[in-house]
């Protein structure tokens, strides 16, 4: 694939992984790692799927344990950032916004009705995640009361995107931020 000649497609290209991301689950940007700010002020990352885009007001849905310690950090710290990148296509995104909590309202119960049962076993487990076991505990096999109450939403509606592509003529990088005033969108040395 040659890269993109210009940023608006660039911005189509990105936005196209993404809901591809969401629709295919052997996209590697179906598995995103989100970053967010611990309770010390240090970054935190890890894996999430990618639910939902979107593109129209760039947000991005991610399923999470109210639980769990990045519900905490977003909690505390709103700002967070998700990084994607797919290997064979040698592309990367960064975008870094703003997350909305969601649990235990429309937004959350929409999400949960349209999980599937596989996916809704892992927020019925006890105790909660992260909390340290003198073993590993066994696998879920049906979902245990209280699942819904943990399951919650990630809205994370971003405002930077920076896209990187590796290729051998010559790689290509852009940034786009989205102010109140309007997109502001340029190429960077890669």
């Amino acid at each position: 694939m040659t890269p993109p000649p210009t940023l608006a497609e660039v911005r189509a290209e990105a936005f196209r992984r993404l809901a591809h991301g969401v629709a295919d689950r052997r996209s590697a940007f179906h598995t995103p790692a989100l970053a967010t700010l611990g309770p010390d002020g240090a970054p935190a990352i890890r894996t999430l799927v990618l639910r939902g885009f979107d593109p129209g007001t760039r947000t991005l849905a991610l399923h999470t344990d109210r639980r769990s310690g990045k519900w905490a950090e977003l909690a505390a710290e709103p700002r967070a950032a998700l990084h994607a990148y797919d290997a064979a296509a040698q592309v990367q995104l960064r975008l870094s916004g703003r997350a909305a909590l969601h649990a235990g309202d429309a937004v959350a119960a929409a999400a949960w009705a349209g999980s599937g049962p596989g996916s809704r076993l892992s927020y019925g487990i006890a105790p909660a995640p992260g909390t340290p076991v003198p073993e590993p505990p066994p696998a879920p096999r049906e979902a245990e009361g209280g699942g819904e109450a943990h399951f919650a939403v990630i809205l994370l509606r971003f405002d930077r995107m920076e896209w990187l592509h590796l290729h051998h003529a010559g790689h290509r990088r852009a940034r786009f931020h989205w102010r109140p005033e309007g997109l502001e969108e340029t190429w960077l040395v890669p």
